[in-house]
């Protein structure tokens, strides 16, 4: 309707315009058009202005189609029994009329469009059938009412759906992040250190081992659900006696006491909702921590092999150092041994005294 009332305004051409006696005058919004258009003269109007009567007058019945399907959906909303009665006949009997209309006023525009009945009799019937403008805006004001109200239940509703789906994914992403840390832990305990340094193979009894710690953990935590559902049905069982003694002396309750409540649960319901937002923050910051925590274990891990390395180095350099001590002390003891042989040389290089000449030559 909206769309349709606020389109510009037509201006019709001014040709060859009839006495105004002869015709009334016709302007571009459907509001103003003359009605019934039995009155009219089609004979005065031009070509031109005939289409625009034409397009005019659709434009007014898309509106009153528009009107007629908001006042039907009101009237099947607040009778609906008799839009089922007469829904059905109606239609038919209508189209039918419509169509004996057309046709008869074919007919009879083109013998004599002049000798026609008057339609006050008719008009009286439309008017003892036609609502007020303050009547329609009530309606119209009850209907954008009632379908806005539809639009919350359908929010809610679909915000329900979509808060079962988003703890769906919640919950996938703990079980993929139980299953990481598993893995992380399987890799950490048995393929890095159950493994026999002599053969290269891992250790069958720390694997039996590791797998028999994990079942005896899930024997307890299934005891542990289990004596909590036995906590939560016997919990259940006294809720359903609370609701029950709560029917039947659910004649006390009055309907002030039923709004009060209505009150609580709307108060309830949005500190729920503030703290599944709460709870929601939460398990995001336990996300980022948990990230975090692998990352720095990842770092605890490379740094832990680059110290066992370091270890082993440094082993190998003590060794290399006790070589080289026992060598030094070796090359120390030989050195003491050549000083002195050296010193003895020296000594005996210093004591050795040649002949002379003349006794080398008395020898001889």
């Amino acid at each position: 309707m909206d769309e349709l009332s606020l389109q510009p305004p037509i201006a019709l051409p001014s040709v060859r315009p009839p006495p105004e006696n002869q015709r009334p005058p016709l302007t571009s919004h459907p509001s103003f058009l003359p009605a019934p258009t039995e009155d009219l003269d089609f004979d005065s109007y031009t070509s031109l202005e005939l289409v625009r009567l034409h397009e005019e007058l659709l434009r007014k019945t898309r509106l009153l189609s528009l009107e007629n399907s908001l006042f039907e959906s009101f009237l099947r909303r607040v009778d609906p029994h008799s839009i089922a009665v007469e829904g059905t006949g109606r239609d038919k009997e209508r189209e039918r009329e419509e169509a004996a209309e057309r046709a008869g006023a074919e007919r009879e525009g083109r013998s004599d469009r002049k000798k026609r009945k008057p339609a006050h009799t008719q008009r009286e019937a439309q008017k003892l059938m036609t609502l007020t403008p303050d009547q329609k805006s009530e309606i119209a004001t009850r209907e954008v009412e009632e379908l806005r109200d539809e639009i919350e239940k359908k929010r809610e509703e679909w915000g329900k759906v979509l808060d079962n789906y988003k703890a769906e994914m919640e919950e996938v992403e703990i079980r993929m992040d139980e299953i990481k840390k598993a893995s992380y832990e399987f890799k950490r305990d048995i393929v890095g250190s159950a493994v026999n340094p002599r053969t290269g193979k891992i250790i069958a009894e720390r694997v039996l081992r590791y797998y028999e710690d994990k079942i005896r953990a899930k024997d307890a935590i299934i005891e542990k659900i289990r004596l909590k559902n036995a906590t939560l049905k016997v919990t259940k069982n006294k809720l359903h006696l609370q609701l029950k003694q709560k029917e039947e002396m659910g004649e006390v309750l009055h309907a002030i006491d039923f709004d009060q409540l209505q009150i609580e649960n709307k108060q309830y319901l949005s500190k729920i909702e503030e703290r599944n937002g709460e709870l929601l923050k939460l398990k995001m910051i336990s996300g980022n921590t948990v990230q975090v925590l692998n990352y720095y274990k990842k770092k605890l891990q490379t740094l832990t092999t680059q110290s066992q390395h370091l270890r082993t180095e440094i082993a190998l350099r003590r060794e290399q150092l006790q070589k080289l001590t026992m060598e030094s002390e070796v090359v120390a003891g030989e050195s003491v041994k050549a000083e002195q042989l050296h010193e003895r040389l020296v000594g005996q290089m210093e004591e050795y005294r040649v002949p002379s000449v003349m006794d080398y030559a008395a020898v001889k």
